[in-house]
């Protein structure tokens, strides 16, 4: 019997170690890790309205009568196209992250057509082309 308990001994009590470490740390993580900023759900009912929000203009122009098909980023970077559209044609949209992707591209049934973007009313990029069924693109990495 006490050949028994030696041979137990160690095992017994590295549970009791372990299990009494981990009862010390959910309840100190209780006291210090969590509060009320930090508990799934919470939130701040004082939020700031955000100050660095960005209005991204996309434009694309050509002669009076052109019809063009749009592609372009919107504000979760996933493409978007626009088909069949009289120019000029224009869309703004704001967000506040911290930086932003801007990318357009047009093809028209013209011979000349431009894009333009601008980014809090200044304009990053802009590029008129020319050709057959002229087809034009506007890129801003980051804004």
């Amino acid at each position: 019997m006490a050949g028994l308990i030696k041979r137990a001994g160690i095992p017994i009590l590295i549970i009791v170690v372990v299990a009494v470490t981990g009862l010390t740390i959910h309840r100190l993580h209780g006291v210090f890790g969590r509060t009320e900023l930090t508990r799934q759900g919470a939130g701040l009912s004082n939020d700031p309205a955000p100050s660095n929000l960005k209005r991204v203009r996309y434009e694309i122009f050509g002669p009076k009568g052109t019809v063009a098909t749009i592609s372009y980023l919107d504000l979760h970077v996933q493409a978007q196209e626009v088909n069949d559209v009289a120019l000029p044609w224009s869309l703004t949209l704001t967000i506040a992250a911290p930086a932003v992707s801007a990318d357009i591209v047009a093809q028209g049934d013209s011979d000349s057509i431009g894009c333009r973007i601008s980014v809090n009313g200044e304009v990053d990029d802009e590029k008129i082309s020319t050709g057959v069924h002229a087809q034009t693109f506007c890129l801003v990495k980051s804004a």
